[in-house]
């Protein structure tokens, strides 16, 4: 997949192409996707995505804005995953919230990404104060030689899958239900850093992982698998949060102990799948009554694991 920071001043290519923000990739996304890619190949045309960074919900109010699901990074792997061709990252600033919808639809539909179909959610809005909508992509890419195609919004046992049901879920603890809207255990990546490695001197050794973002969807202790430690997904216990027991600094960490590893992971970069909750984040008087602690969450977290059918070693 290639991925473009900007448009070109014309299009080099013609283009199949989807619009959004992507936050999670969950099954409705995937289901757009999916289309995209199967309507590209019907027409031997790249199969490509536009996008917006920062999201902009974070342009207009960041104080307010809702935490990410996915960085970019993440956002584009599983983008990959589903098959795209291309992928357009558009800095939204001042000048790109300006544009009117008219604008909009000539400088990036048409002039930057030779646009011959478009798909779209049902409820895509584009363009200054969001005055473009399906209606007019249509009136105008009849004049300007693209067809246009709403996908409708993709519901599971009744409840419309979007990006705010999925975080909801993750910020009630309820892992599972997460997974059911994204179609997938819901994952964080990053690399391994050095942390202040307290946990190898109680016993229990963490991968520290970069998050990069403000704000994480969830928090607590968490029964995960992790790729990029061996061939297959490692077992192990996540803690993700501010560390109340050991610091007052608040900086959220995500920290991972992997079940009988020994090695060094230092800048390896590793993908975490969250499982199943297993309990909030709490402040111990003690390491002692920390290590006790994260003892029981281990013990929980295999437990949990094996119910997954998850190969965890003995204890």
């Amino acid at each position: 997949m290639l991925v473009f920071r900007g448009l070109p001043d014309h299009a080099e290519l013609s283009s199949v192409l989807t619009i959004g923000n992507f936050d999670g990739v969950h099954r409705g996304h995937q289901a757009l996707l999916q289309l995209l890619v199967q309507q590209a190949r019907a027409r031997a045309l790249p199969a490509t995505v536009l996008t917006f960074e920062p999201h902009p919900r974070e342009f207009f109010a960041p104080e307010s804005a809702p935490p990410r699901l996915s960085r970019l990074r993440e956002k584009l792997e599983l983008m990959a995953e589903c098959g795209v061709d291309r992928v357009h990252v558009l800095r939204f600033n001042e000048k790109l919230a300006s544009l009117d919808a008219a604008a909009f639809i000539a400088r990036v539909l048409v002039q930057g990404l030779g646009t011959r179909h478009l798909l779209i959610g049902d409820d895509f809005r584009f363009g200054r104060d969001r005055a473009g909508d399906f209606a007019m992509l249509q009136s105008v890419g009849a004049e300007q030689g693209f067809t246009v195609e709403a996908m409708p919004t993709r519901e599971i046992a009744g409840e419309r899958v979007s990006s705010s049901a999925v975080r909801d879920a993750l910020i009630a603890g309820d892992i599972e239900h997460a997974e059911r809207l994204i179609g997938r255990p819901y994952t964080m990546s990053g690399r391994v850093m050095h942390g202040d490695k307290i946990g190898r001197t109680i016993g229990f050794p963490t991968a520290n992982i970069q998050i990069n973002r403000n704000r994480a969807p969830l928090a607590g202790i968490y029964a995960v698998t992790v790729d990029g430690v061996a061939a297959s997904p490692w077992p192990g216990v996540a803690s993700l949060g501010v560390r109340p027991t050991i610091t007052k600094n608040g900086a959220a960490r995500l920290e991972v102990y992997l079940f009988d590893f020994s090695g060094d992971l230092y800048s390896r970069h590793l993908r975490v799948h969250f499982l199943h909750k297993l309990r909030d984040e709490a402040k111990f008087g003690s390491l002692a009554e920390l290590t006790a602690a994260i003892a029981r969450d281990c013990e929980n977290a295999r437990e949990i694991l094996v119910q997954h059918r998850i190969e965890v070693p003995a204890a």
